[in-house]
């Protein structure tokens, strides 16, 4: 064995691409995804969801997207992960999937490269679950 790869490891990266399914609507399955280049270990939940309003507000093509109260974030799949029937959110588990504390490290909840989150209206999810129902 070549002992310069011995000595040469590197710690991991803590850089992830994360995919954000923005939804604008549960009813109609309107969503778009965002994808982003975070570093898990400095990046806060708050910080990541004032970047994702930012790239909404000035990103072209998040125009009927603007007038969205977005306020949650909700864990969909990590990689290699079991996926929903849901195509837009996972609708189990919300006491453990949402990421309530703005201040936690996203590497601390559990977030690594390719995880998928979504990010909504709390209200809206909250009226979808009552009566969750596709519309056309």
């Amino acid at each position: 064995m070549d002992s310069d790869n011995l000595t040469n490891h590197s710690r991991p990266t803590t850089d992830a691409i994360l995919t954000v399914r923005c939804i604008k609507s549960f009813e109609y399955r309107t969503c778009k995804n965002l994808v982003l280049h975070v570093n898990l270990e400095v990046m806060t939940v708050g910080e990541l969801k004032d970047m994702i309003r930012e790239k909404i507000k000035t990103t072209s093509g998040w125009k009927p997207y603007l007038n969205v109260k977005f306020d949650t974030l909700k864990l969909y799949t990590v990689a290699h992960g079991h996926k929903t029937q849901n195509l837009i959110i996972n609708m189990d588990d919300d006491d453990k999937l949402i990421f309530k504390d703005d201040s936690a490290t996203l590497s601390w909840l559990g977030f690594e490269n390719e995880t998928e989150v979504s990010f909504f209206n709390f209200e809206a999810y909250e009226e979808y679950k009552k009566n969750p129902d596709i519309k056309w």
